[in-house]
């Protein structure tokens, strides 16, 4: 019997991150959760997908590309956001770096209302969730090393 008072478990949802030149591919979200800000395209798992086939499969939605090769990158765990309103929801998310044709043309698709490459420094100047400055953050020091 299930206690009403008990947290549901987290959704499952996963982005993956695409870099050329550094600059990273982000997408300007259409709808909650983080409406109106930049992310790595991504979103939620469908049932029986594994992580990474939910990365490759919303980023392929989300930007016309099909990237390859998923590596886990890094995961968060994000409580519902009260921003978000009353049907928040809480997420369990894995973000994969990936790679993809160097001609393929990033297109805003799906639920993006807008995309476009930028450096770090054009990032940290948008509003980005802290899961996105954080991964941010590591890759440049990544380049860096």
């Amino acid at each position: 019997m299930k206690d009403d008072m008990s947290p549901a478990a987290p959704q499952l949802a996963s982005s993956a991150i695409l870099e050329r030149d550094g600059r990273y591919l982000l997408v300007r979200r259409a709808n909650p959760p983080s409406a109106d800000m930049y992310a790595f395209p991504g979103g939620r798992a469908e049932a029986g997908e594994t992580p990474a086939q939910t990365a490759v499969r919303e980023f392929q939605e989300e930007t016309g590309i099909l990237p390859r090769n998923p590596l886990l990158f890094q995961t968060y765990d994000l409580p519902a956001n009260i921003s978000d309103g009353a049907g928040a929801r809480h997420f369990f998310l894995s973000v994969f770096r990936v790679e993809a044709d160097a001609l393929s043309v990033a297109i805003a698709a799906d639920d993006a209302a807008d995309i476009g490459w930028y450096t770090a420094d054009e990032i940290f100047g948008l509003p980005i969730p802290d899961s996105v400055r954080e991964c941010v953050e590591k890759l440049e020091a990544l380049r860096q090393q």
